[in-house]
């Protein structure tokens, strides 16, 4: 009987423990912690696009952007490495 004692009292920490450690993983997760990609900084792109260019749409490429700019000339594509803000690729497309 002693034992079942035991048992249970440490089955009831390990869950405190866990609910606890879960908790703050989520919290950290949620409210910033280390930032986006493992503490990594994003940068602050600027693109050098001539007036009347508007953003028609983004996209995800893996660890890169594209964004697809209309007006100010044909349309085109832009690949940007979001972390270093450097413009990895440009892709006219044809009207």
């Amino acid at each position: 009987m002693r034992l079942l004692k035991v048992l249970v009292v440490v089955m009831g920490v390990m869950i405190v423990a866990g609910t606890a450690t879960l908790g703050v993983l989520i919290i950290r997760r949620l409210g910033g912690g280390a930032g986006p990609a493992g503490g990594a900084a994003v940068a602050s792109v600027l693109l050098d696009e001539p007036a009347g260019t508007r953003i028609a749409s983004v996209a995800g490429l893996g660890d890169r952007l594209a964004v697809q700019l209309q007006g100010g000339g044909p349309d085109r594509v832009v690949v940007i490495d979001p972390r270093s803000g450097v413009t990895a690729a440009r892709i006219g497309l044809a009207r």
